[in-house]
């Protein structure tokens, strides 16, 4: 079973992104350990690169040797090009750690040390939306590796 790591800056405040969360939790609960940290989102009223060099240095202390960023410049997957990166991950390391960054994104550092970088696409999402995207694209990886009809 693929130990699966999820390194978000920011909590959930919406019932509805907990919610959705729980849910893809209790169905990712049969394919893999899933972890979710939640790191603390900077003062607002800091200047972006100061926000980014702290939010970096507090990921930076969970995050693993195999770690996947959430960037719009990363590469861009098709749901089954996912399936397989999920499955060559459980094969090579089995372990992935993948990081969400807040408003302004993730600090140059933290790409830098990533082994991975990865896009949902071009548009800009909330942090929030993107975990429960991340989520739906986990679960539906594992169901695509599966052979299930979840996905059509």
């Amino acid at each position: 079973m693929i130990n699966i790591k999820i390194v978000c800056v920011g909590n959930l405040k919406e019932k509805y992104w907990v919610e959705a969360c729980e849910e893809y939790k209790k169905r990712l609960s049969r394919f893999c350990k899933l972890t979710i940290i939640e790191v603390e989102e900077q003062n607002k009223y800091l200047q972006v690169p100061l926000i980014l060099k702290k939010e970096g240095e507090l990921i930076s202390k969970a995050i693993t040797a195999n770690t996947a960023v959430l960037a719009i410049e990363g590469k861009e997957l098709t749901s089954e090009e996912f399936a397989k990166f999920i499955a060559s991950q459980g094969m090579d390391s089995g372990e992935i750690t993948f990081v969400i960054g807040g408003s302004y994104g993730i600090s140059e550092e933290i790409k830098k040390t990533a082994r991975h970088s990865l896009s949902f696409g071009k548009g800009t999402f909330p942090h929030n939306l993107a975990r429960v995207i991340l989520l739906e694209q986990l679960y539906r990886g594992f169901m695509i590796n599966e052979g299930s009809t979840y996905h059509k």
